[in-house]
Parts: C-alpha cells; sequence; structure tokens
C-alpha cells in the first residue's frame, strides 16, 4: 500500500505483470493488445514509475499519457509498476529487469533516481532500449536520456508571478532539495526579478531527500503554502510532484493563484474543485518523451544518448487554459517577449 493519500485519484484496473515483478513494485496498470508465441507480453513499452505513482496529477500521470498514447497507436502491451516505500537501488534494478525480461521495449525509468539502476540493467539487456527521464548521466548504446531545460519555463512562470502579483510577494515550493529543483527555482526567482523590481521571492524546500516525502505528501506542500500566503505571497509555484496539489490547495482556499507545473494542472479531473485558482502551469512534454522513444523502438531506430526538449523544440512552455492567463494582454505581451529572448540567446536562464 503507498502511505500517501491523494486529493482524489481515479480508479485504474489493476494487473499483475508477473509474480517477480509484484515481488518489487506493484503494477498499476497493464494492457496487452498481443502476445508472444512463447506465451510472454508483447513487446510495448513499460514504465517505471518515481515517488508519487500514478494518479499525481504531475509528472508521472504525464508519463503515463504518452505510455498509453504509444500503446494504442501502435496496438502493442503497456504496463507501468509502482514504487514502493523505502526501496533500494536493487529493488530498482530488479523492476527493470522483470521489465525487459518479459520483453517490454522500451523499458523507461521515470526520474532521475532510477539512474544507478537504469545503468545496470541496460548492461545486462543489451538489445533493449531504456530511457531515463530527468537524468543525462547514464552513457550507453541502448540508454536514451530524457531531459529538458525546466528553467525556461519556470522563466515564464516567474514573469506570470511578476506581472500578477499585488502583494510584491510571491513563493516558490520545491519538493526536494536536489539539483534538478534548483533548475526551476532560479528560472523562476530570475522571471521574477527581469520583470518587476521590488517583488520578493520566497523559497522553501519540503525535504532534504525523496524518502522524506518531499515528492509524494500534499500535506507538506499544504503546510508550506500555508506559510508562504500567511507572509503574504499571492502567487505560488510548486515544482513538487504530488506534494503540489496540497500547493494547490490552500491556495484555493485563501483565494490566492497557483502555478502548477509538469502538466497542465488546470486540465486534471483530481484538482477540478481548485482550478480556478491554477493560473497556469510550467510544462515539460514528458508525455512526448516517452512516446517519442517508443515511436523510435517501433520504427526501428531506437533514441539513444541525450534527448534534450526545450522552448525552442516546444518541449517545454506555459499552459495556457485558465482563459484569465490566455485573456491578459499585456501578461501574454510580456510573455512573448521573454519567450522571444530566450530563444535567441539574450535571455540566459540560470540553472542555479
Amino acid at each position: 500500500m503507498r502511505r500517501v493519500s491523494r486529493i482524489a485519484v481515479a480508479g485504474v484496473a489493476t494487473a499483475t505483470l508477473a509474480v517477480s515483478v509484484a515481488a518489487c513494485g506493484n503494477s498499476s496498470s497493464e494492457s496487452s493488445s498481443n502476445s508472444s508465441s512463447s506465451g510472454g507480453t508483447a513487446k510495448g513499452v513499460a514504465l517505471a514509475y518515481d515517488v508519487g505513482g500514478k494518479g499525481d496529477q504531475s509528472f508521472n500521470d504525464a508519463a503515463t499519457t504518452g505510455m498509453e498514447k504509444a500503446g494504442k497507436e501502435f496496438k502493442t502491451a503497456t504496463t507501468a509498476v509502482e514504487p514502493q516505500d523505502g526501496e533500494s537501488d536493487a529493488d530498482k534494478v530488479q523492476r527493470l529487469e522483470q521489465l525487459a525480461k518479459s520483453g517490454y521495449n522500451p523499458v523507461i525509468g521515470v526520474g532521475f533516481a532510477y539512474a544507478p539502476a537504469v545503468k545496470e540493467a541496460a548492461a545486462k539487456f543489451p538489445k533493449t532500449t531504456f530511457g531515463i527521464i530527468d537524468d543525462e548521466q547514464v552513457k550507453a548504446d541502448n540508454v536514451a536520456d530524457l531531459v529538458f531545460h525546466e528553467e525556461e519555463a519556470s522563466y515564464l512562470a516567474g514573469v506570470t508571478a511578476a506581472k500578477t502579483t499585488k502583494s510584491n510577494v510571491v513563493g516558490f515550493i520545491g519538493g526536494v532539495d536536489v539539483p534538478l529543483i534548483h533548475k526551476f527555482e532560479a528560472g523562476f526567482a530570475q522571471g521574477v526579478k527581469d520583470t518587476k523590481k521590488g517583488v520578493t521571492v520566497k523559497s522553501q524546500y519540503l525535504t532534504e531527500t525523496a524518502a522524506e516525502g518531499g515528492f509524494s505528501s500534499p500535506d507538506k506542500g499544504e503546510a508550506a503554502a500555508e506559510g508562504q500566503i500567511g507572509a503574504k505571497a499571492d502567487v505560488v509555484y510548486a515544482a513538487a510532484g504530488l506534494s503540489g496539489q496540497g500547493v494547490i490547495k490552500a491556495a484555493a482556499a485563501h483565494k490566492v493563484w497557483a502555478v502548477g507545473v509538469d502538466s497542465d494542472q488546470y486540465k486534471q479531473d483530481a484538482l477540478a474543485k481548485y482550478k480556478k485558482s491554477i493560473l497556469t502551469s510550467a510544462m515539460k512534454d514528458v508525455a512526448g518523451a516517452v512516446y517519442n522513444l517508443a515511436k523510435s523502438v517501433h520504427d526501428g531506430k531506437p533514441e539513444t544518448g541525450v534527448v534534450r526538449a526545450s522552448l525552442s523544440t516546444g518541449g517545454v512552455g506555459l499552459a495556457d487554459s485558465n482563459p484569465t492567463f490566455k485573456n491578459n494582454a499585456a501578461l501574454q505581451a510580456a510573455l512573448k517577449k521573454a519567450e522571444a529572448g530566450i530563444k535567441d540567446g539574450s535571455i540566459k536562464v540560470k540553472t542555479n
């Protein structure tokens, strides 16, 4: 059982991949269109979820969208396996190896925590393509490092916050104090500073390590947001996975703005009751990265090496689903100018 509670999680059909996989992680979803002649599962895309798992309305769910699109389009099997509390790298290795043994290709570790496991499993299964999201340290002929310029989307979120705030205080909440989340904070703070002088950015990290629940604890996110809102922040940006749901909840309760992350959180069913408080979301196309890797394998030309998405490639950006955001002409003009500067290099976005 997962130790975290969600604001809401859509029900999903469950199935075990195999007894051996169930031993090192819970299979949250599995579908199969074909079976191999040996009786195993047909080749298709497999995900090994990051902390927070399916239903985080953010990072993991974006990966799921890409997997499901690939499975439907290519008529192949798909499966996704949940992490377990307190698991080791050895547990992650076992999970990835069982997915590869079962015929899945590609096998994707969702999150930088999978780096050591992907490196080890890829060496044992050289004919299987492995992907890892948010890490570029694994160098192997059969590994694709799927990474993003998160700082660019975060810069635009900072522009948005600076143009929106009335109190001249805005907040950033990071799930875990790691280099990846520093990129979100750095871009956001720079975007605020470059847009409006005199705006204070309050920054806070929920935990030092992922094992402490920084990416998987809505209650921690809510408490942090309550503190920042109490200190007059009227726009709060969270890069905290599932914990960000608590930030959005707090923003809605106090009638201030939240900025979502990774997915267009304004459109997430589980956050529907709060969507009027979600001004925009700093998105990165995790779904597209997963789909593109699956397509490359399906086409017989697997992606390998570092595959980086940016504002210029359309791999990161801001969501415009909220009419309040989309119809603000002054804000949109400022964002257009900032985006052009990032693309032509006249704005150098910081990463730490």
